[in-house]
């Protein structure tokens, strides 16, 4: 059965989809020894030889995809010493040996991608990168527009001065309050830190949203694979951030949006409790 050539490269995961059309235009695919640069051009993957950079497409071990909404008090590796539950507890028939994309705190929980791709492991975790990472944050006190700011602008921690953060204010009880937070960086325990900072130590912590991934209604301790759609976007955000930095280009500025002085909103989606 014919295929679209794009999408039989991409199924050996050398590359996106997305990828693999600018590999074809660049001239860089040959179908039965002849340069196809024609988006779209159908193969038989049974009959036809297909090469990319002069090496014959071979099928790889496909590449997989999952989310985990992540239990508070479960470590976010595949084994540990203490005997504490772990993430493959909840890994139920995956016959795929997947690893998890970074680390939540033990008494954190949220969103784990878990993969056996480790190029888009590596690029996702790298700070050069700068892939976002969205968390919803109970703290301890109301803050102030002024110690939002500071979180905006970046602040001061033992290892140096963090990033910027995109901070957006969720909603407020008599003590406690609750944030939207944005980083692009990946130090130990650092929204943590940032927070307890500024005064405000962590109560609750929940990672949201992951690059293009959204944690959506995933009950704690449930896993789902990725959809094409959704893995496709991932590593095309990932390729592209690469692409950029390996061309000395800056990467997309974030959009900063100014603090929300009116009060405070709860969200339409944001489950706080």
């Amino acid at each position: 059965m014919e295929v679209r050539l794009q999408k039989l490269i991409a199924g050996t995961g050398i590359a996106s989809r997305r990828k693999a059309e600018q590999l074809i235009a660049a001239g860089r695919v040959t179908v039965n020894g002849k340069v196809v640069t024609e988006l779209g051009t159908k193969v038989d993957p049974g009959r036809d030889h297909v090469k990319v950079d002069g090496k014959h497409l071979t099928a790889a071990q496909p590449f997989v995809y999952l989310m985990l909404n992540k239990p508070k008090h479960v470590m976010s590796t595949l084994n540990d010493p203490g005997g504490r539950p772990t993430v493959k507890d909840f890994l139920r028939g995956v016959s795929v040996r997947v690893f998890p994309v970074g680390r939540l705190d033990f008494d954190s929980e949220g969103l784990m991608l878990l993969t056996n791709n480790g190029d888009l492991a590596q690029a996702l975790l790298h700070p050069r990168y700068h892939v976002p990472k969205t968390y919803l944050i109970k703290v301890k006190g109301i803050l102030t527009d002024e110690e939002i700011g500071q979180l905006e602008r970046g602040v001061r921690l033992e290892d140096g001065l963090t990033s910027p953060a995109q901070v957006k204010k969720v909603s407020k009880a008599e003590a406690n309050s609750w944030l939207e937070v944005t980083i692009r960086e990946g130090r130990k325990h650092q929204v943590k830190r940032m927070l307890e900072s500024v005064g405000h130590p962590v109560i609750r912590l929940t990672r949201v949203k992951m690059g293009s991934l959204v944690l959506g209604r995933l009950e704690p301790g449930e896993f789902r694979f990725l959809t094409d759609r959704e893995a496709n976007a991932l590593r095309e955000l990932v390729e592209e951030r690469v692409d950029m930095v390996e061309r000395g280009e800056p990467l997309p500025a974030r959009r900063r949006k100014p603090v929300r002085r009116e009060g405070w909103a709860r969200p339409k989606k944001a489950k706080v409790a």
